[in-house]
């Protein structure tokens, strides 16, 4: 009862309360009228409006300039008003909100603009073999062993949103002639020619210790595909195929390592524990090093050298300052994390045509949003742990080049140059140096983390020289 009591009493004050507002004001609130937007065109391009979302999308060619549209046609519901009228010049480049007030309601709707792409953003052949794709030719061209054989190749393909292809995604086809492959999208259309070449010779090797590259941790996998997408002639092997001599390295250049282990790999000891398959085959590297072939060796790869004689008979040359955190427990990055370039060497190949940031000596390498393992296998340098008391000390043991170095003033790139008939190795173990991201923080835009592909290349570039 006493609730009862407590619940009209509240009713009537209310009512009082409207009652007096109304009073104030002369009349009462008009919300009765619609504020949609029924119809819009920009340039005379119609927009879809959708009423559930108040988004408002107007398609446009690919190539159409949008930083100054004229609103050519635009209807309201009966009596509302709004912020823009016809014949008005917007700059669509970003999306306009459209308010829109009828009597004393109001609604916002987006206005948003989307050009039609019929684009192939990526197609990897047998789940596997990653295809380089030039936008400019409209051309793709895949690398795989020749063991696959080539008269029925299975492509996954990646297409532009709203995009339609034929032949389709996932269809077995015969590549041992060329491929043309049609993508749609509203105004847009596009045609590629993929070729898929068989080679027994590769240029160029990726290794593991996985028997194919799908059953590679994520970080190395991305790594290995970058490398199957860019590097001309490349395929992946394991070291058990080294060792056993299945893979044909008479035209091979260079051999890429990308060694991740959850948790990292501190040391010496460490190392010859836990990379048992690449020291397996560590003579057959080490014939291919010293017959000229180059090596490009990044996180925990980086201590290889040691082991097949690059540093002559100093087997702990090693790097002796290493962590790493697990990939699904990664650090979320504040901000871009970066490394400095040593001292005098800018010019090297290895930093050019980066992503620049506020630091000119400093290679970025991500972004903020971006969940990173630090995966580190760096030399400490100084008289307080033994073993490299200065830069003269490290270079004299090592024989090598210092590239980059930490914040700490650690080296965390460095150079083996060709001699004597050896092929030349870069090695790269900044935590920096990272290419998979187990997830992105909402809001991350990729802007220095284009450096780890640019640096790549780069390495790829100077070593097949």
């Amino acid at each position: 009862m006493k609730r009862l009591i407590k619940n009209t009493i509240i009713a009537a004050l209310a009512a009082v309360t409207l009652a007096a507002c109304s009073d104030s004001e002369g009349d009462s609130l008009s919300l009765d009228g619609d504020c949609n937007v029924e119809a819009v065109k920009l340039d005379d391009f119609i927009g879809n409006c959708d009423p559930k979302t108040r988004n408002i999308l107007v398609r446009l060619p690919e190539v159409y300039e949008t930083s100054a549209m004229k609103i050519t046609d635009l209807k309201l519901s009966a009596n509302a008003t709004c912020n823009f009228s016809v014949g008005e010049t917007v700059n669509m480049d970003a999306a306009k909100v459209i308010h829109v007030v009828n009597g004393d309601a109001s609604l916002d709707w987006t206005l948003s603009v989307l050009h039609d792409e019929a684009r192939i953003s990526q197609f990897v052949i047998n789940g596997t073999y990653a295809g380089s794709i030039d936008e400019a030719t409209k051309t793709i061209t895949v690398y795989i062993p020749a063991s696959e054989g080539i008269t029925s190749l299975t492509p996954t393909i990646a297409i532009s949103d709203n995009a339609t292809i034929n032949p389709s995604s996932g269809v077995a086809l015969d590549f041992s002639q060329p491929v043309v492959y049609n993508v749609e999208n509203n105004s847009a259309k596009s045609a590629y020619t993929v070729t898929v070449i068989a080679t027994e010779k590769p240029k160029a090797l990726f290794v593991g210790s996985a028997a194919n590259l799908n059953d590679l941790d994520p970080e190395a996998k991305t790594a290995c595909q970058w490398m199957l997408s860019n590097v001309e002639g490349s395929l992946y092997v394991s070291f058990a195929d080294l060792q056993n001599g299945n893979a044909d390295l008479s035209e091979c250049k260079v051999i890429w390592w990308h060694y991740h282990v959850d948790g990292g790999v501190d040391g010496h000891d460490i190392f010859q524990a836990k990379a048992t398959d690449a020291l397996a085959a560590k003579n057959e590297i080490r014939s291919f090093y010293e017959n000229g072939g180059a090596l490009f060796l990044t996180r925990y790869a980086t201590n290889l050298p040691s082991f097949i004689g690059v540093t002559g008979d100093d087997e702990w040359t090693t790097p002796n300052n290493c962590w790493g955190q697990n990939e699904d427990a990664a650090e979320l990055c504040g901000g871009p994390w970066d490394f400095k370039i040593y001292s005098g060497m800018n010019s090297h190949p290895l930093w050019q045509n980066l992503v620049q940031g506020d630091d000119p000596n400093s290679v970025y390498c991500t972004d903020a949003g971006y969940h990173i393992t630090n995966s580190t296998a760096q030399y400490h340098i100084g008289t307080d742990w033994g073993g490299y008391d200065d830069y003269d000390a490290w270079t004299t043991r090592t024989g090598a080049t210092i590239l980059g170095v930490g914040g700490d003033g650690a080296i965390v790139a460095w150079e083996y140059p060709a001699h004597d008939n050896k092929g030349g190795i870069i090695c790269i173990s900044s935590g920096c140096y990272d290419w998979y991201s187990y997830k992105y923080e909402d809001g991350y835009t990729e802007k220095f983390h284009k450096n780890i592909e640019i640096i790549t290349k780069n390495a790829f570039n100077h070593l097949l020289k």
